[in-house]
């Protein structure tokens, strides 16, 4: 059945010479994979131009349930980026995200405030100017919402250290090393109250916003068994100095 859904592209890989397997987080089907034939061929209606990291698309898909693999007829770039390609601080984050995103978006099902969430977010990220830096931190905090791993707020404000393992602050240091310090804990904390119209509001030093992204990577790992090594993090922290 021919049908057509927004699209936000995660990942592909090679399938052919000229066609690939993209990976597209769809609106009305979740995480699924699609053949693109021909896309890396000059004379494909399909361009290649369309599958970059996060771009926002409209798709005409040939979908049936229970495929692992269906047939994508058409795409185009639903929301056209004006900055993100063109700001190095802004692509670096993005393509950071495509990856936690593809290792951590996993259900076949739709789920309308979660794909609102990523597409309000990127467009968001495209059209402002401050406070860019600290855009992936609040995001992937934000994002632990829509994933089933939303931290609770619980003692957040007497409590002088979070839990990672069980997801809650605490007042006393854990017997394990999976927590955030005290310093931290304050940072991580105030997240809770940042929303698009403040994002630009977080003023973190280099060290302050790598020690927080180092936690909550921890974080996503402790809860996705498969999260691994992100390839992505050398680049984003070499940008983000």
């Amino acid at each position: 059945m021919l049908e057509k859904t927004r699209g936000i592209f995660l990942h592909s890989v090679k399938y052919s010479e000229t066609s690939m397997i993209a990976v597209i987080y769809t609106e009305a089907y979740g995480r699924q994979s699609f053949v693109v034939n021909g896309a890396r061929s000059k004379k494909s209606t399909v361009k290649s131009v369309a599958f970059q990291p996060l771009y926002l698309l409209d798709l005409e898909i040939y979908y049936k349930a229970g495929r692992e693999i269906h047939r994508l007829k058409d795409v185009r770039i639903a929301n056209p980026f004006s900055t993100i390609p063109f700001d190095i601080r802004k692509s670096s984050q993005v393509i950071f995200l495509a990856e936690i995103l593809y290792k951590s978006l996993k259900e076949e099902e739709p789920n309308p405030g979660l794909f609102n969430f990523i597409y309000n977010s990127l467009v968001f990220l495209d059209l402002t100017s401050h406070g860019i830096s600290n855009f992936h931190v609040w995001f992937l905090f934000r994002l632990t919402q829509f994933l089933g791993i939303y931290p609770s707020r619980d003692n957040a404000l007497i409590c002088n250290f979070f839990d990672l393992q069980k997801a809650q602050f605490v007042s006393h240091e854990p017997l394990h090393n999976q927590f955030t310090d005290k310093h931290i804990t304050v940072l991580f904390a105030a997240l809770f109250d940042i929303d698009f119209a403040s994002v630009e509001k977080l003023d973190y030093t280099h060290s302050e916003r790598r020690q927080l992204l180092e936690k909550l990577l921890e974080y996503y790992r402790i809860h996705f068994d498969n999260m691994g090594e992100i390839k992505s993090l050398d680049i984003l922290r070499e940008v983000l100095r």
